[in-house]
């Protein structure tokens, strides 16, 4: 609140200045002889001071009635009936206002133009010979062509003149121009003041709406982190139930094994990637686990290049694809089969693989069905990646030939 504050006062202090100097420039440059010959410098800089001052005080009362309307809640028809009334009614009370305290400070540079036109009247009056006649008074001399002549040039060069009763009496047409040019300058405030405060709620709505995705992205992210271990851990200590009866003593190593592996996943939540070499750290303790289960019919084969290990990956992700290749692979092949895991580098992309032994069922055109593998491990690596890479990354699967199914993923290798 405070540096929106600072801004505002800024922004008005300068407005403001910017229209006073405008105003000095024209008068003590541009027309500057004329000014000079007028006299009353004095008056004016001290009016100018009372009128810019008084700009400043009305239009922050506009501000302050505004921002107690709510307006940015307003329909457009509502606002603008709004912008006509309060330029109208702002425009007037600084023009009447500004003037009243001129008045009321015995500084008025109105009065003081108006005292010398008074007093040119009065020596044009003497000039046409007037000054010692009634005309004013005596229906005669409305008939009198040099009278009437005397008296349109001195209303005409000066704006006064007299009534019935003597008395001289100013036709002030400046009212209106002034009050027009008053009405002009709270329009372009306001006007200002509107845009910018629509412009700064749209960056403000815009800027709303990108943490609300940002923040929906990370809990579907922790929803989808938060199914990862549980499915796994399931998966491992079916694993470890079976060994449980048969060979205590590998059981007991395949704890320890879950245990590392339990360990490490909990360090690859914290983050949103890790390194490649630490993934297959995870992926290795996984596959040591289920060798124990599968023995002779799971067969483990790494094809890595070195220089995509310090490449970042999301976390438990390959893992997800090794272990859905198993539970839907090996698994289901009475005789087994091998799983292998290649990383490499092609066309400036990073490619995971992740083949098994095994077939995807198709339909009649040949495309592959995944009705059998659409379980959470491959929905939630297709939403990682959606998420995390906004479409730069491809997941797919498929058959590789007549006994190998591939799921492959390929990232990009500076995100």
């Amino acid at each position: 609140m405070g540096k929106i504050n600072v801004r505002y006062w800024l922004c008005q202090l300068t407005g403001w200045g910017v229209w006073g100097l405008i105003l000095l420039y024209f008068n003590f440059v541009v027309f500057g002889d004329r000014f000079k010959e007028q006299g009353g410098q004095k008056e004016y800089l001290i009016s100018l001071a009372i009128l810019l001052l008084s700009g400043i005080l009305t239009t922050h009362l506009l501000r302050f009635i505004i921002k107690k309307t709510n307006w940015l809640k307003f329909s457009f028809n509502r606002i603008f009936y709004m912008f006509l009334i309060s330029v109208g009614a702002t425009g007037t009370l600084l023009y009447y206002g500004s003037n009243y305290i001129e008045a009321r400070s015995g500084y008025s540079y109105d009065n003081y133009f108006n005292n010398q036109k008074l007093d040119k009247a009065v020596k044009m009056e003497k000039q046409f010979g007037m000054d010692s006649l009634a005309y004013y008074r005596i229906a005669a001399f409305s008939k009198d062509t040099s009278v009437q002549k005397g008296i349109s040039e001195i209303k005409k060069a000066t704006g006064w003149s007299k009534n019935k009763k003597g008395e001289w009496v100013y036709e002030n047409k400046s009212d209106l121009v002034g009050v027009y040019y008053t009405l002009m300058l709270i329009a372009i405030w306001m006007l200002i003041y509107i845009v910018y405060h629509y412009v700064e709620k749209n960056r403000n709505d815009q800027l709303d709406r990108l943490k609300l995705e940002t923040t929906v992205k990370e809990l579907e992210l922790k929803t989808i982190k938060s199914h990862i271990n549980p499915h796994f851990i399931f998966n491992s200590l079916n694993s470890i139930r079976a060994l449980v009866d048969e060979n205590p003593k590998r059981a007991r190593r395949a704890i320890t094994e879950l245990s590392n592996i339990l360990r490490s996943s909990m360090h690859a939540e914290k983050s949103e990637t890790v390194t490649l070499e630490r993934e297959l750290d995870i992926v290795k303790d996984y596959l040591a686990l289920e060798q124990m289960r599968f023995e002779e019919r799971l067969k483990i084969e790494f094809d890595i290049d070195e220089d995509t290990l310090q490449q970042q990956v999301p976390p438990m992700m390959l893992q997800t694809l090794v272990e859905n290749a198993i539970k839907h692979g090996i698994s289901k092949q009475i005789l087994g089969g091998v799983v292998r895991i290649v990383a490499v580098f092609k066309d400036n992309v990073m490619q995971l693989q992740v083949q098994n032994t095994g077939q995807l069922e198709t339909n009649p055109d040949g495309e592959a069905r995944l009705a059998d593998r659409q379980g959470f491990g491959i929905k939630s690596t297709q939403d990682r990646l959606n998420l995390m890479y906004q479409g730069k990354a491809v997941f797919e699967i498929k058959n590789l030939d007549t006994a190998m199914v591939e799921s492959k993923i390929i990232l990009p290798v500076h995100v």
